[in-house]
C-alpha cells in the first residue's frame, strides 16, 4: 500500500501544480482586462467631462468590476490551492491525467476506484499495488503545461499598446 500512498501524494503534486497555472492564467487576465477596463473608465471620463457624480459612479463601477476580476481570476484559485474551497477530487486529477498520458488511460481511475471498494480483500490490496507499482515512475505533474499559459499573455499586448500610443501622443 505504500506505492498506492505514493500514488495519492503525487495526485496532491498534480493538483497543485494545476491551481497554480490557473492562478498564473489569472494573473495575466486580471491585468489585461483590468487595465484595458480602467482605459475605458478614463475615456468615458475624459470624452464626457462628468459631473461629480458621475464620478463617483464611475469610480464605483470600476471597483466592482475590479473585485469580481480579483476573485474571479486570482483569488479562486488561491482558495484552492490552500484548501479553503474543495477542487478537484482525485478521479478528476486523475481523468486529466489519463487525457495527457494515453498510457495512462482509465488504469489510474480504476486504481482509485478499486482502492473506494469497502470490500478490501487480499486479492484486492494485492492488485491494487501493483496497478499503484505500474503507475509510479510516471510524472503526474508533467500533465500540467505552463506553455499553454503564454496564449493569455497577448491579451497583455493591447493595453500596453494603448498605453505605448498615449505616451507617444
Amino acid at each position: 500500500m505504500n506505492s498506492y500512498h505514493n500514488i495519492l501524494a503525487k495526485l496532491e503534486q498534480f493538483t497543485k501544480k494545476y491551481y497554480t497555472k490557473m492562478l498564473l492564467k489569472g494573473v495575466l487576465l486580471f491585468l489585461a482586462f483590468g487595465v484595458l477596463f480602467f482605459l475605458a473608465i478614463l475615456g468615458v471620463e475624459y470624452f464626457l467631462w462628468l459631473n461629480g457624480t458621475g464620478r463617483l459612479l464611475l469610480l464605483f463601477v470600476f471597483i466592482t468590476i475590479e473585485l469580481f476580476l480579483l476573485f474571479r481570476y486570482i483569488l479562486t484559485p488561491l482558495f484552492f490551492l490552500a484548501k479553503l474551497k474543495k477542487g478537484i477530487s482525485n478521479k478528476q486529477a486523475s481523468v486529466i491525467i489519463g487525457k495527457h498520458f494515453p498510457e495512462i488511460g482509465d488504469k489510474l481511475l480504476n486504481l482509485l476506484d478499486l482502492a473506494d471498494d469497502n470490500d478490501q480483500s487480499e486479492l484486492l490490496l494485492a492488485s491494487i499495488d501493483q496497478r499503484s507499482e505500474n503507475l509510479n515512475p510516471i510524472p503526474f505533474t508533467k500533465a500540467v503545461d505552463f506553455k499553454e499559459n503564454i496564449k493569455y499573455a497577448k491579451y497583455l499586448v493591447i493595453p500596453a499598446l494603448l498605453f505605448g500610443l498615449i505616451w507617444v501622443s
